[in-house]
């Protein structure tokens, strides 16, 4: 057990989704140095303090007893890993989650920023934050040195004020925003862009994967979706903006979806951009851990162009897990279709849960898989 040890908290923070003999921390040094400056520098009491994308609850949890915590991000699993840490911890109830999807409402006295890696979703809350800080509030912002683009510092001295760089330590750096007035600037999000086959203009608001057009992957997974599907129970697992889905649904007038992700601001896309091409047709819309809470037996199709990387991590981890849970929901005789970079290997795991495992299509890049029949 690793604890994060500051002058708030000693904390025994973890990871969601679980794993089992987790190499990595729930916490980093970034997280330690903005604490450890914040005790140096002292908190007011009854503070409104705001927590912008704390990966796993370690900033908000710190902080849970000193005023009046706010914590909001994109991140349901995020969500689920400040719950946890908070009641691993007996501080459960004192900090309340806010989604990506709805407005935080201040005035704060602190606002604390991770710097997120898609830097347009951090724009979309620096661009919020106008009217919502309290006479001298003080925004800071942290993260790991190689995490930290230039365009951090810029976008905060566009939109909240003059920045000042800390020096590094442990290769983290704090950034100090002051406040200062500022015009209202009008949100650029949510983007739209055009697909010609099938004919849909998507919505997609700032944390949208792939938000300025279809990725390369789902490109090559349109034109091989199940067809004739009948009143078959499909998912689109990790659905982004739910284009795979809502194509599917367009030849598929009689299938039932489910549309799930882990992202706020993806489900809250796939949902406008669901109603404007399917109108008033029935779907299940959740942010959710993948399929966890998805009963099983109770889907005949999964589609989904899996992740390979959770925030600056890069790995088949949560791409494994989905692959067992889409197992573990199917029906008998069920299907998992998936896309894929060639170089992954998938069509391999897939063998381990599967039956049958067959390629569909394959471009110099990706690959078509579908899998059937549990093991």
């Amino acid at each position: 057990m690793v604890l994060l040890s500051t002058p708030f908290a000693q904390l025994d923070l973890h990871r969601q989704p679980p794993r089992r003999d987790d190499p990595l921390q729930a916490f980093d040094a970034a997280d330690e140095y903005l604490l450890n400056h914040l005790a140096e520098q002292g908190l007011p009491d009854n503070a409104r303090i705001l927590v912008l994308n704390d990966s796993f609850g370690a900033l908000a949890a710190s902080l849970a007893d000193q005023g009046h915590v706010v914590s909001s991000g994109d991140s349901h699993l995020a969500a689920l890993a400040l719950n946890d840490n908070l009641q691993r911890n007996g501080r459960d109830g004192r900090v309340l989650f806010v989604p990506s999807s709805e407005p935080v409402k201040g005035p704060f006295d602190l606002v604390l920023i991770r710097i997120p890696k898609t830097l347009a979703l951090l724009e979309e809350q620096l661009i919020r934050l106008h009217d919502q800080l309290a006479p001298g509030a003080r925004v800071i912002a942290a993260a790991m040195i190689k995490h930290l683009p230039r365009a951090a510092g810029d976008l905060l001295e566009r939109h909240i004020g003059s920045v000042q760089a800390s020096l590094a330590v442990k290769k983290a750096r704090l950034l100090f925003a002051t406040p200062e007035p500022r015009e209202r600037i009008a949100s650029p999000y949510p983007t739209r862009y055009r697909l010609d086959d099938p004919a849909l203009t998507l919505i997609n608001h700032a944390n949208v994967f792939c938000r300025e057009g279809l990725d390369i992957g789902t490109r090559a997974f349109l034109p091989h979706l199940p067809t004739d599907l009948g009143n078959a129970r499909v998912a689109d697992l990790g659905c982004g903006n739910g284009v795979l889905a809502i194509t599917s649904a367009l030849t598929n007038p009689q299938a039932q979806y489910t549309l799930v992700d882990e992202s706020y601001m993806a489900i809250q896309s796939a949902h406008e951009n669901w109603r404007a091409a399917l109108g008033d047709r029935p779907v299940t819309l959740r942010a959710d851990d993948g399929l966890a809470s998805q009963p099983a037996r109770s889907l005949d199709v999964v589609l989904c162009n899996p992740p390979f990387h959770q925030q600056q991590v890069v790995g088949d981890f949560l791409a494994w897990r989905m692959f067992q849970q889409a197992r573990a929901a199917l029906d008998h005789q069920g299907e998992l279709w998936i896309v894929g970079n060639r170089h992954l290997g998938y069509h391999l795991k897939l063998k381990r849960l599967f039956k049958r495992v067959e390629q569909v299509a394959a471009t110099p890049k990706f690959v078509v898989l579908r899998a059937v029949e549990a093991n």
